[in-house]
């Protein structure tokens, strides 16, 4: 039921490959800090649910840090985002903040939807982040359509649609595909095939190898990476931006990860093995960093130690920030609308 490959446990810093070696000092920093920043932001949000502060469901992006970090590394601030259920993590690495974030999922007046959206629900346009989605593959048209507009009104920003293994076999995403080829779009479609669809493995989703191989049927290129390598993914949609803003069309982008959590906070993860998760979290993309930043001598441990408890007073921040906003105003009624 393993279909990854990525399998080698780190055991030293001498042992850890370089997963940063696309980056400068600053550059490999900000990563590991926004990496760690995510991490510590979800493991919050999974503790508020626990202790029912939260109410309802969420879906944890907790060991695929690597592939938001490094898929934003690639893009310029106009280019735009669109994010699935597990979104979080792209949000935060889009430029959210971790304290409006957390005040939406705590239903809270200050969060980006006012309260009334919650963690699927959620965006900020100035920033490019076109919204999360609680439709299974329901970005992917929403991404094209922007890439679409990008075209119309004679922008050279590019689109990245983020989505999981399992959208790929939706309608949505050969039909997006399919147009997006045939009019040479500028989006870039970024699978983080986390190994499963809610408890349904890959192998058993998926009649080809890997997910990038859809794309022969589009005629577009695409690349398959490790997810867990900072930069093979920010190279991976740096070249796939590039051909987007030189007029080439899309590409097709699988990071190949896998998430620590269940599928949602009630899912205890039974279809998979103890041994399998552990060979996973052996090549966890924080960890590389460390080792990575260790080995060039860009930091020390009391360095990073302190890092982490900046980010970890931070995260703290964003909690009481939520529990001491007010509540929404008004009704429900209040920002919705209809077309007759």
């Amino acid at each position: 039921m393993d279909a990854t490959t990525d399998s080698v446990a780190i055991t030293s810093v001498a042992d850890a490959p370089n997963v940063l070696y696309a980056l400068t000092r600053e550059e490999a920093l900000a990563a590991y800090r926004m990496m760690l920043l995510i991490r510590r932001f979800e493991e919050a949000v999974n503790e508020a649910f626990a202790q029912s502060r939260v109410r309802g469901t969420s879906h944890l992006c907790i060991g695929q840090e690597g592939v938001a970090v490094g898929a934003m590394a690639g893009l310029r601030p106009d280019d735009q985002v669109t994010s699935n259920h597990r979104g979080h993590g792209h949000f935060l690495a889009k430029g959210g903040h971790p304290k409006r974030i957390m005040a939406e999922l705590f239903g809270k007046e200050t969060g980006y939807a006012g309260g009334r959206g919650g963690t699927q629900h959620m965006a900020w346009y100035e920033i490019g982040f076109l919204g999360s989605n609680g439709v299974t593959g329901g970005g992917i048209p929403i991404a094209t359509g922007a890439a679409l507009a990008a075209r119309q009104t004679g922008s050279d920003h590019i689109v990245v649609c983020f989505f999981g293994d399992g959208a790929s076999a939706q309608g949505t995403f050969h039909e997006s595909l399919n147009i997006a080829a045939l009019w040479k779009l500028p989006v870039v479609y970024l699978c983080e095939n986390n190994q499963y669809a809610m408890s349904t493995p890959v192998s058993e989703s998926c009649p080809v190898p890997r997910i990038a191989d859809r794309a022969l049927g589009y005629g577009i290129p695409s690349e398959s990476v490790d997810g867990s390598d900072v930069s093979a993914v920010k190279g991976a949609v740096l070249r796939a931006a590039e051909r987007a803003r030189a007029g080439d069309g899309p590409t097709l982008v699988e990071a190949r990860t896998y998430r620590y959590h269940g599928h949602s906070k009630s899912d205890t993860c039974e279809y998979r093995t103890r041994e399998e998760e552990a060979r996973h979290k052996a090549r966890d993309p924080i960890l590389l960093a460390e080792s990575c930043l260790l080995r060039a001598g860009w930091v020390d441990a009391p360095t990073l130690a302190a890092m982490r408890a900046d980010v970890g007073a931070q995260v703290a921040e964003a909690v009481k920030f939520a529990e001491e906003s007010p509540e929404p105003s008004g009704d429900a009624t209040e920002g919705v609308f209809a077309n007759e």
